[in-house]
């Protein structure tokens, strides 16, 4: 029997991988990149090279896996997100897209608030953020990479989400900027913050796709029985823990924006809040601006 080319290989794949995955030939060529460990361009270029029988096995395993519903990110072991590639495990939720709305919120907000003070002339140290639930730490190492002198609180329940996101951080040699709390929401901040930040959970999990609930940690997803269980304790701890002229950035599903945003006026009064839509036109962002500079 001939050996197979990296060819006949993603095409194989991407028939097997097709009734269960909606990207499948994407899927089979991250796949075996990563077995061969070379950039996925490359396999387009190479497409007549012929893996080995060790490599073969493993990318059948791969595959396999990939087939029964194991996310691509957890088979390879990283996820890009905002630029950045980041180690992912099953102690954390895998990284989305439309989370980087999140990020360029927040950059925003920074920049109103430092350009905000600069102009009441205050001199208030460094920008304060605490991104709540961490996870793999994408988040925060987005916002400390494009906020240079920002200090960064990284929150999560979950020790072994802070694990992975020690490593994502060092990686990045972010350590000295970006501080691993381990606790519930705001409770271990030392101090008030100028923004906080958080994708938290707000599914409803017998709603959630059954791949995802079945491989993604319940802990990252579970939003209680209407989704909306860690929106209302965050926002009611928010206002004592954000410092006058703060904002809040909360991401939401796409069906909650009435919701969170009723929330948020209920538990802020004072406050200025704004639903933002992601690249789909869905709900996504809701931002709550404090009162004062």
């Amino acid at each position: 029997m001939t050996t197979p080319t990296i060819g006949e290989l993603l095409t194989s794949a991407t028939h097997d991988l097709a009734a269960t995955s909606p990207t499948p030939r994407l899927d089979a060529e991250l796949l075996l990149a990563h077995v061969l460990n070379w950039p996925r361009a490359r396999l387009l270029a190479e497409y007549r090279h012929r893996p080995d029988a060790a490599q073969r096995s493993a990318f059948d395993q791969l595959r396999a896996r990939r087939r029964a519903g194991e996310p691509v990110a957890y088979l390879v072991g990283h996820k890009e997100f905002y630029g950045l590639d980041l180690v992912v495990t099953p102690a954390t939720l895998i990284p989305r897209p439309e989370t980087e709305l999140l990020v360029e919120l927040a950059l925003a907000e920074a920049q109103r608030i430092s350009a905000q003070r600069s102009a009441h002339h205050t001199a208030p140290g460094a920008l304060t953020i605490a991104d709540i639930g961490t996870g793999s730490g994408a988040i925060a190492i987005a916002l400390a990479t494009h906020l240079p002198t920002a200090l960064i609180y990284a929150v999560d329940l979950s020790p072994a989400a802070l694990a992975v996101a020690a490593e994502n951080i060092a990686r990045y040699g972010l350590t000295a900027r970006v501080h691993l709390l381990q606790g519930d929401l705001l409770s271990p901040l030392p101090a008030p913050v100028d923004i906080i930040v958080s994708n938290p959970p707000y599914t409803i999990l017998a709603d959630v796709e059954p791949h995802v609930r079945a491989y993604e940690p319940h802990l990252a997803l579970d939003g209680g029985p209407n989704g909306m269980d860690v929106y209302r304790r965050l926002l009611a701890a928010a206002p004592a823990a954000l410092r006058p002229g703060g904002t809040i950035l909360l991401e939401i599903g796409a069906w909650q924006g009435a919701a969170v945003v009723a929330l948020a006026r209920a538990t802020v009064p004072d406050a200025d809040v704004r639903l933002h839509q992601d690249l789909a036109g869905h709900d996504r962002v809701v931002v709550v601006r404090s009162t004062g500079v």
